[in-house]
């Protein structure tokens, strides 16, 4: 490890302190140290106190103790393991070392941890002073076991073992977004830029960084790290400009992957780059999450574009690109518009072209106009249009294209269907599409344009380039809430890196054991992830996931869900592969990955996989004008187009566009060809990882979430390697430090003398008794499992601690013996001078000692002179010594000085020579290296030279004219040697491709097994379709057959038609239309064909929804399950028996037209059969739309289906959103939990520090406690009744919720009931009128069945029992009739009924304003109790302020004032709470109105629907009894005629036939007309009883609510009461405060009451707690109960918006009946023509008579066949009515019980309403009665605080006791500050409620008006039948005058029954017929339309009447009426 040497290296180095010191060793050896599983912090610290069994007791840091499962403890590392670098070298490798370590660090600013081959990053939120050129420097050739961990250590010893070992290098950076895998990348390449330049010159001075370098070299124009390492840095920003973009997580997030591959050659210079990128997250150019960013170039090029280019690019302002979403997002510290510079510096750098930047910028302004160009639908049906092209304009001027045909090319583009091109039109949707895919495509065209061009710039490879280092930035494993195809592309990408990790781990482990010499069984863990690999990516026996994939997306039909069903069937026994069971979603399935099991949503797969494009606009750009757009779609033949999608769709045969040569492929396939090369590039390397750790989602510096670090630790497969770790040996020591660490534990075992490691290794271990698995002893390491070492180091701890007791206990006893003996030494000195002492005190009075002291002293005086003599001699020898050493000592001194002056100078001097040496010798080596160099390029330039000189010297006299050429010879001579260096590189490339192909050789043998499968697939279907063509071919001949005897037929009437030839001239003009007629009806049977298959295929798709909604309908209320399926289904066959029998008559209609035509039929069979060639091409034609029809319903199939996920996924998202807020809510509750708890330590240790001084107030305190158990009696009472009460309110909503939610539920029901009802009606009479034709189209419908038999044939089994049905109905037929008279007399009641509804509805309308008022006034009211609210709770927390002041004095007061303000709070949040509840069921009642409002609009057109038919059946019968009268009448005039009087009698008589056929018809019609009246009339009586239930229910909850209103009124005075006995309890308490004043025991109570009064708040906010939780409960039911309303406010808008599809209809009904009046005065025209052309052909009449005859005997046996039909008709509907009755009957018991539930739920609305007034009132008076105690508190407490202060004058003693209790107020000020904080909450979310209040209320004015929008259109509507009615009447009129005229021009009307218009003229009466009857085909009404305005341009106004009649006439008059019918 290297040195320390400056402060940046603190963030490198790791200080040893603590990590060494016994102090922390024997902690962790004393207290069993354990990790534990936390929530908050993935794991806590705790020490193992007791265990039993297997649960063991643990301690935590906190001193709390807990019992966890021994299971869930992990064991922590000794403190020698603190922070350590490589993480493989923990002794114990679990998940809460792993974290704990990078925790440690990362709190340390260390970011760089180690964890076996991982190099794992922790994203520091900051800037580090560890990427300058000292740090550069200082891991510059140095191994990764010497240097700190760090990326350049990562990237040095990557950069040093290719150099060595000449093997390719990769280092692969993942991770999620934002945890810095771009920053980490950029700094790789920035030190290879430095290490490996091949442009090394003299050294800036003092550079900080690598970017300052390359700033300074731009500013002084040199190049010093040399062009190519200058754009190797500029490629990154441009990169960044077009794939980068700011996100929730990040704000230079990476959207695309990329491996970036530097190039180096054999002396280890850089010469080259490419880079290759991976999964660019294209959408991201047109759609964006909140607060984020499209990619930056979209932001650079709006912000900085100048004038000119502004102008050029066609710019505008970020507001109006609809792209990007959120307008102008800023990046804090990022200026755009200076970025736009920089990006276009790179781009100059990078050598980029004006006309390319331009073109670049072009496409990106493109992308941005595109999503401005909007689309709408047309009026009439679904087709797109462009009302503005604005957008397409500019998009057009950029592109350089057509505008015209850019329209074309979107809204109706060209599509080859065979072997024609056509046109189809797009709906709005499919444009949309369209344009969206356009601008994905071209954005990513772009980016791999760009991508390309920067790989040709960096590509400069002049010298050869021997090995490569790869740098992989790719994201990371991604487990979201909804993974789709994207996110299984990255897991499969990881998947296929963390094999590539197992593998490599597993090599290197398999290389260090044998090299050590290690027996052990290798296991590749590669292995572990092949399952899951081969899951996805295998291609066949059994296909994986992206097989399966690719091969759904050529199968015709195929859907998602087809695609999920067919993955369940193949891999439902795979390991890795399951089915969710949480998910009910068809298209879920979940994959077991490495990290985690994944949920995939397979919603829109194919289209992903497929990528489709609009290949008209290809094609287009293709041709561009611009070269650069040319460019980027030159490859336009590849992309998925709008015909390969139609082929898919229709054809059977996918092989016909599989397989073709320069088809385009999947992305599924190009994306894992791409991986596949990639990881044969890195398998081919030696790689290195690194990991990227994002520590919060909060981008703050210094904090880590635990969990989020552990989850990506998981997918980032770092905890993958560590289980990989545990397998083997990963703790290896060396021998030397093994023994010199754990010798103390084998002492004895080692003899004395030298010993080899390895032998000494051994020996230990085989006396420390070691299992020898847990071992192994190597060459020169010994090898450990996990958690011997630990074991060990508790081992050594253990003797440690003996051998220093031991030592302790001798070092103790040695100091006690010396202190013994010292104590003995004292001892003895005491005797000795005890006995001095007595002798001294014997002899001081004795008179011989005095003189003895007196006169020794004497005896010496004689010798003092001398002494003093010979002392001065010695004085004055010592003194000149002295002064000689001083100089001495000086001189020595300055010398000494000298001496280390000279050798400072000379050590500096070799300092400064040391350093010298270093540099001279850096320089020296970099001097020979570019001599080197130089000495290269100085013997080529030589050679050169001598070889210019011989030129030159040859070549002197033709110098002038050789210079050229010589140029131009040079230039070749480059070019030559480029080559050649482009030969050799190509040679390895070569190779390469050589292996690759080989591989691919394998790849293609299994695909062509696939091939080979399909082909025996294709021979299969071939089979199939000789099968069907022979089948053809017997149909063909039945045809010819046909043909045959048609022309038999035809010559016959041949013979006929030459003999009246002559005759019927004048019937040409007739027949004409006639022919007219025929053509139109036949289009109308096609079109009837068509709706045949449509409608068949639409009942399929929704009896497939209507068995899904059964299903969700049985799981939600299995107990109202049956009586809804009952309900549904007598609706159902209610109304498919009106629609059959409106399609009976119809079909009746539709028969006589038929028979009346078959006489023109004869005539025409010679030219259908002429246009039977046109015929089958129009039947190809109408085959071709069938199937684009079935097409158009699968997809709406689709649509439907893809509308019901999303439904489903938000309401997922929902409940995930309120799921995460109540995790939230409880996260807070435990934070304030923790506050509290911490609070309540620190009270119950002041507690006990005042215990022994509150023992003497036992007495006292007696009767407080007393009095606090009757108040808490009180209050228990309180609670336990609010409790009931609040109990009683939840299951009260609980009540009402459900029935809103059924209510719904049956009101979605019969909204699809009634759809269906149509949709089988209409089927039904498209099945009628296909009885005659269906023996003609049976051959040609079974070939348009192929595709569809399955479906068909269920369809048949249904049409079957329908007939079945109508049979039974016909059998109830004859009980209807005797209801026809009496429901004659109950339409006029109806009329009158009609104007009074009208009335109410006006009334109703007033009352819904009135009630939006008092709405209003309430808000009003509400706004100004929560203003008075709030300045209450100001006043509250100041009061409570001033509490906490006195709060030893007045404790228990101070409690009861608490609680009465939080139950003032419950009050206010219950008022709320009703509030809500009271406006949830006021918008329930308006929606109630509404519905009442639409079923009365339904009734009104019934009832003028009946009276319709009504008038018109009268009308009839007259007409028939004036015709028969007439007929006779002029039978009888008519005797001059003679002979064929008789002939006119037969006539009459089969007419007469016909008309009474017709009457029974009529009857018919009216008994089904009596069947729908009294159908009606139920439903009216169901609906008013259905009201006044509604009714009956409002009122009785109203009482409800009076009851419960005077309960609480109950509650607040007993609450009152309490409150006044409070108010005298604190009088007496503050009376005998004042008695005690004087004496210290007041003091002490005070204390003693304070404490418990704390105990009491704690138990008081345990409480508050609980209240909290159910306050947050009942905030959850408000919050579900508002989204139930937002949901019925939808279902009321999309009611709206059926009724404005209704009116439509209507609009559309009056103009066919317009058009049927129009027709019929063409008729009465024709009629009168007729006529006059009659009178002159009377003469060939005659023959005319006889074919008639024939005719007529052939209609009268078509005629008994129709009676036959008929009558079995009949039966089947009495079986029907029978049914229909009985189901009748339990449709009514179910409605009964439906109309109880309503009145109990009306009933509880009234509760609530009385609630809400009641609880307004007590707000009142509780605030009130609150504002008087506290005012009297207030003075009270001002007196208190007047005597606090004179205590604190007089007793100076108790401050210690009151700076205590401050300490407490603290504490508690802290609390309140929480409550404070609380109460904002609360009123926040009020304000919130406030604001959804505001909302409803605008939902509701919009539906106000809208309902007066449809009052606005019923009004127009009943004025439009007023004057169709009029105009009616008017026709009526002319008729009778045209009668009138007719009986008086009575003479020669007999010849009329030769003219076949009248039977025309009815034909079109039925086909306007059918158009009313079907009402809503839009083909049918074309048609009609088209027939009428063909009869207008042909015929000629019509003549005169003349003054003669025809007797047929009347009969033509009749059927002239059938389109007022």
């Amino acid at each position: 490890m290297a040195n320390p040497a400056t402060d940046d290296d603190k963030y490198l180095f790791l200080e040893n302190d603590f990590r060494n010191s016994g102090v922390a060793q024997a902690d962790w050896a004393a207290k069993k140290m354990v990790w534990v599983p936390s929530e908050r912090e993935g794991f806590e610290p705790a020490s193992i106190k007791e265990e039993k069994g297997d649960q063991v007791l643990v301690e935590l840091s906190n001193g709390q103790k807990m019992t966890v499962n021994k299971d869930d403890i992990q064991k922590m590392n000794p403190p020698k393991f603190s922070k350590v670098e490589d993480m493989a070298a923990l002794t114990f490798l679990n998940e809460a070392s792993v974290l704990h370590n990078l925790r440690e660090r990362y709190f340390s600013s260390l970011i760089y941890t180690y964890s076996g081959l991982f190099c794992v990053v922790v994203n520091p939120y900051k800037m580090l002073p560890i990427y300058s050129e000292k740090i550069i420097d200082m891991y510059k050739g140095k191994k990764r076991h010497e240097v700190p961990p760090h990326i350049y250590s990562i990237t040095d010893n990557a950069y040093r073992n290719m150099m060595q070992d000449r093997e390719d290098q990769s280092i692969l950076c993942t991770g999620e977004s934002g945890a810095g895998k771009t920053e980490n990348t950029k700094k790789v390449i920035q030190y290879l830029a430095v290490v490996a330049s091949s442009h090394k010159g003299k050294k800036d001075v003092n550079p900080d960084s690598v970017a300052a370098a390359v700033a300074k070299q731009q500013q002084a124009g040199s190049l010093a790290y040399g062009e190519l390492e200058k754009q190797l840095l500029q490629a990154n920003p441009i990169l960044e400009a077009f794939g980068n973009a700011k996100t929730i997580k990040n704000d230079n997030s990476s959207r695309f992957g990329k491996f970036i591959k530097l190039n180096f050659d054999v002396t280890g210079y850089i010469v080259g780059a490419n880079i290759d990128t991976y999964l660019l997250e294209k959408s991201r150019c047109i759609r964006q999450a909140h607060t984020e960013r499209a990619f930056h170039i979209f932001y650079y090029m709006v912000a900085g574009a100048q004038d000119k280019m502004k102008e050029e690019l066609l710019l505008e302002d970020f507001s109006s690109y609809r792209f990007l979403i959120e307008g102008h997002v800023e990046i804090p510290g990022q200026e755009d518009n200076e970025m736009f510079d920089e990006t276009l510096e790179a781009m100059e750098i990078m050598g980029f072209n004006e006309e390319e930047r331009l073109g670049m910028l072009k496409v990106v302004s493109t992308v941005l106009q595109l999503g401005n160009i909007k689309f709408e639908k047309e009026r009439n049906n679904e087709q797109a249009t462009m009302p503005d092209n604005t957008a397409a304009q500019k998009v057009c001027h950029l592109q350089g294209i057509n505008v015209t045909d850019f329209t074309r090319a979107i809204l109706t583009p060209r599509i080859k269907v065979g072997r024609e091109v056509v046109q189809k039109a797009q709906t709005k949707q499919q444009a949309d599409f369209a344009i969206e895919a356009l601008a994905k495509a071209m954005y990513e065209r772009l980016f791999r344009w760009i991508l390309a061009r920067v790989n040709k710039t960096l590509d400069k490879s002049k010298r050869q380039s021997s090995s490569f280092l790869g740098i992989l930035d790719i994201a990371g494993f991604e487990i979201f809430e909804d993974n789709s195809f994207e996110q299984l592309c990255i897991n499969y990408t990881n998947e296929r890196l963390q094999q590539l990790f197992n593998h490599t781990m597993f090599i290197l482990e398999q290389e260090e054991y044998k090299r050590e010499g290690i027996e052990w069984n290798f296991i590749d863990f590669g292995l572990d992830l092949q399952p899951c690999i081969e899951l996805i990516e295998r291609p066949n026996n059994p296909p994986g996931i992206l097989a399966l994939l690719d091969e759904e997306c050529w199968f015709p039909k195929a859907t998602d869900v087809s695609f999920v069903d067919k993955l369940l069937n193949t891999h439902t026994g795979h390991v890795k592969f399951s089915k969710p069971k949480q998910h009910k979603d068809k298209l879920m399935f979940s994959v077991l990955h490495y990290a985690g099991k994944v949920d995939y949503n397979a919603a829109n797969w194919l289209t992903k996989n497929m990528d489709p494009l609009n290949d008209n606009v290809t094609a287009l750009l293709n041709n561009s004008s611009s070269i650069f757009i040319q460019d980027l779609w030159k490859d336009a033949d590849r992309v998925v187009g709008l015909e390969t999608i139609t082929k898919m769709s229709e054809s059977s045969v996918p092989s016909s566009t599989k397989s073709k040569k320069g088809m385009f492929r999947t992305v599924g396939q190009l994306y894992k060809e791409s991986l596949g090369k990639l990881m044969t590039t890195l398998h081919n390397t030696q790689p290195n990882f690194v990991r990227c750790i994002i520590p919060n989602h909060e981008k703050r510096a210094g904090k880590m979430d635990s969990n989020l670090v552990l989850e990506q630790l998981r997918c980032n497969g770092v905890l993958e390697g560590i289980r990989i770790c545990r397998q083997g040996f990963p703790n290896r020591i060396v021998f030397q430090e093994f023994r010199q660490r754990y010798e103390i534990l084998a002492a004895n075992a080692i003899p004395k003398g030298f010993m080899d490691g390895k032998q000494a290794c051994s020996l230990m271990v085989k006396h420390l008794d070691l299992d020898p698995n847990l071992y192994r002893i190597g060459q020169s390491k010994m090898f450990f499992r996990t958690g011997v070492l630990a074991q060990l180091e508790e081992e050594r701890d253990l003797k440690l601690t003996v051998v220093i007791i031991a030592f302790q206990a001798q070092a103790r006893g040695f100091l006690g013996r010396m202190a013994f003996s010292k104590r003995q030494q004292q001892l003895t000195a005491m005797k000795v001078i005890q006995r001095n002492c007595a002798c001294y005190l014997k002899l001081k009075n004795w008179q011989w000692w005095r003189l003895f002291t007196k006169v020794k002293p004497l005896l010496q005086v004689t010798r003092q002179e001398e002494e003093m003599g010979q002392k001065e001699e010695e004085l004055k020898a010592a003194k000149e010594v002295a002064a000689k050493s001083e100089a001495e000592l000086k001189d020595i001194s300055q010398k000494h000085k000298q001496l280390m002056e000279e050798r400072a100078q000379l050590e500096s001097k070799l300092q400064a020579e040391t350093d010298l040496y270093a540099e001279a010798e850096e320089m020296r080596v970099r001097l020979e290296a570019k001599k080197q160099e130089l000495e290269e390029v100085l013997h080529e330039m030589e050679s050169r030279l001598e070889e210019e000189e011989e030129r030159s010297n040859s070549l002197q006299q033709d110098k002038k004219d050789m210079e050229q050429q010589l140029q131009l010879m040079e230039a070749h001579i480059a070019e030559q040697e480029d080559a050649q260096q482009k030969l050799q590189l190509e040679k390895v490339a070569v190779e390469g491709k050589v292996k690759k192909l080989e591989e691919d050789v394998l790849m293609m043998e299994d695909q062509n097994n696939k091939l080979q499968k399909e082909r025996k697939l294709l021979e299969e279907r071939l089979a199939d379709m000789n099968s069907n063509l022979a089948e053809e071919e017997e149909k063909s001949k039945n045809l010819t057959k046909l043909k045959n005897k048609h022309e038999s037929m035809i010559s016959d009437l041949e013979v006929r038609f030459k003999k009246e030839e002559k005759g019927r001239q004048d019937m040409e003009k007739a027949k004409r239309k006639v022919e007219a007629e025929l053509a139109d009806l036949h289009e109308q049977h096609a079109d009837l064909q068509a709706q045949l298959a449509e409608l068949r295929a639409l009942l399929a798709a929704k009896e497939e929804e209507l068995q899904a909604t059964q299903a969700r309908l049985e799981e939600e209320s299995n107990q109202r399950g049956a009586a809804v399926k009952r309900i549904r289904e007598l609706e159902a066959m209610l109304s498919e028996l009106q629609e059959d029998l409106e399609a009976e008559r119809a079909a009746r209609g539709k028969a006589e037209a038929a028979r009346r035509d078959l006489g023109e039929e004869l005539n025409a069979l010679r030219t259908e059969l002429e246009d039977s060639l046109d015929t089958t091409a129009a039947q190809q034609e109408l085959r071709a739309k069938r199937e684009q029809e079935v097409t158009m319903l699968k997809k709406a199939m689709e649509d439907e289906g893809r509308g019901h996920e999303a439904q489903i996924q938000d309401l997922r998202q929902k409940h995930n959103q309120a799921v995460e807020e109540l995790t939230e809510q409880l996260e807070q509750a435990k934070r304030v939990r923790a506050g509290l708890e911490k609070a309540k330590q620190a009270l119950e240790k002041e507690s006990s520090d005042l215990s022994a001084d509150l023992r003497s107030l036992a007495s006292a305190k007696q009767d407080v406690e007393h009095k606090k158990k009757k108040v808490e009696g009180q209050l228990n009472d309180l609670h336990s009744r609010f409790n009931e009460s609040e109990r009683q309110r939840t299951e009260l909503g609980e009540r009402v919720s459900k029935l809103t939610m059924e209510l719904d539920s049956m009101t979605g029901i019969l909204n699809e009931v009634e759809g269906k009802n149509i949709k089988l009606s209409k089927d039904v009479s498209g099945l009628s009128s296909q009885l005659q034709d269906a023996q003609e189209l049976l051959s040609e419908e079974t070939r348009q069945k192929l595709n569809l038999s399955g479906r068909l044939r269920q369809m048949e089994d249904d049409r079957n029992s329908l007939m079945e049905q109508l049979e039974e109905e016909t059998e109830g037929k004859r009980a209807v009739e005797r209801h026809v008279s009496s429901l004659n007399m109950q339409l006029s009641d109806y009329k009158k009924k009609l104007d009074e509804m009208s009335g109410m509805v006006e009334l109703l309308e007033e009352s819904k304003k009135r009630l939006q008022r008092e709405l209003e006034a309430a808000n009003n009211e509400y706004e100004e109790k929560a203003s008075a609210y709030d300045k209450l709770e100001k006043s509250r927390s100041r009061m409570q302020q001033e509490l906490e002041d006195v709060l030893m004095d007045l404790d228990s007061q101070r409690q009861l004032v608490s609680n009465l303000d939080k139950k003032q709070k419950k009050f206010d949040q219950m008022l709320a709470e009703e509030r809500a509840v009271s406006c949830k069921f006021a918008e329930e009642r308006d929606r109630a109105e509404a519905e009442a409002r639409e079923k009365e609009t339904k009734v009104l057109a019934l009832t003028r629907a009946l009276e319709e038919n009504q008038d018109a059946l009268e009308e009839a019968e007259k007409t028939m009894k004036g015709l028969r009268a007439e007929m006779e009448d002029l039978i009888s005039s008519k005797d001059d005629v003679g002979k064929s009087v008789h002939d006119l009698e037969k006539a009459k008589r089969g007419l007469e036939a016909i008309v009474e056929e017709m009457r029974t018809q009529m009857e018919e019609l009216e008994d089904e007309l009596q069947v729908a009246e009294d159908a009606k009339l139920r439903l009216e009586v169901n609906s008013q009883a259905l009201k006044a239930q509604h009714e009956r229910e409002l009122q009785a909850h109203d009482e409800m609510g009076e009851e419960k209103r005077k309960q609480l009124l109950k509650q607040v005075r007993e609450l009152e009461s309490e409150l006044e006995e409070e108010k005298k309890q604190r009088g007496q308490a503050s009376a005998g405060k004042k008695k005690l004043e004087g004496e210290l025991k007041d003091m002490e109570d005070q204390l003693e009451a304070t404490s418990r009064g704390r105990d009491e708040a704690v138990k008081q906010l345990r409480k508050i707690q609980g209240q909290m939780k159910e306050l947050q409960r009942d905030l959850e039911e408000s919050r579900a109960a508002q989204k139930e309303v937002l949901a019925s406010a939808r279902e009321s808008e999309r009611r709206s918006k059926a009724m404005e599809a209704d009116m439509l209809q209507l609009h559309e009904m009056l103009a066919a009946a317009e058009r049927a009046r129009k027709q019929v005065e063409m008729e009465r025209d024709e009629l009168s023509e007729e006529l006059a052309s009659n009178t002159s052909g009377k003469s060939l009449m005659s023959d005319e008579k006889r074919r008639l005859e024939a005719k007529i005997s052939q209609l009268e046996e078509e005629l008994e066949e129709e009676q036959a039909n008929m009558e079995s008709l009949n039966d089947r509907l009495r079986k029907s009515q029978q049914l229909v009755e009985q189901l009748g009957a339990e449709l009514t018991a179910e409605r009964s019980s439906s109309q109880s539930r309503e009145g109990s739920r009306q009933q509880l609305e009234r509760q609530n309403r009385e609630l809400k007034a009641k609880l307004q009132e007590m707000e009142g008076q509780g605030r009130s009665k609150l504002k008087s105690s506290i005012a009297a508190l207030e003075a009270k407490l001002r007196e208190v605080e007047e005597q606090l202060e004179m205590e604190s004058r007089e007793r100076q003693a108790t401050g210690k006791n009151l700076r205590q209790k401050e300490k407490k107020l603290k504490d508690l000020s802290i609390q309140m500050e929480d409550d404070r904080k609380q109460a904002q909450q609360y009123k926040d979310q009020a304000e919130k409620g406030n604001v959804r209040v505001k909302q409803l209320k605008h939902q509701l004015e919009e539906a106000e008006e809208e309902a007066q929008r449809m009052a606005a259109a019923r009004r127009k509507l009943q004025r439009e039948l007023d004057e169709a009615t009029e105009a009616n009447d008017a026709l009526n009129r002319e008729v009778a005058s045209l009668r009138s005229k007719l009986r008086r021009g009575g003479s020669g009307g007999e010849a009329v029954f030769s003219n076949p218009s009248p039977r025309s003229c009815s034909g079109v009466g039925g086909s306007s017929i059918r158009s009313l009857g079907l009402g809503g085909s839009i083909s049918r009404r074309s048609t009609i339309k088209e027939n009428s305005v063909e009869m207008q341009e042909e015929e000629p106004p019509s003549p005169s009447p003349p003054a003669c009649s025809s007797p047929l006439e009347p009969h033509m008059e009749v059927y002239t009426c059938s389109p007022d019918e």
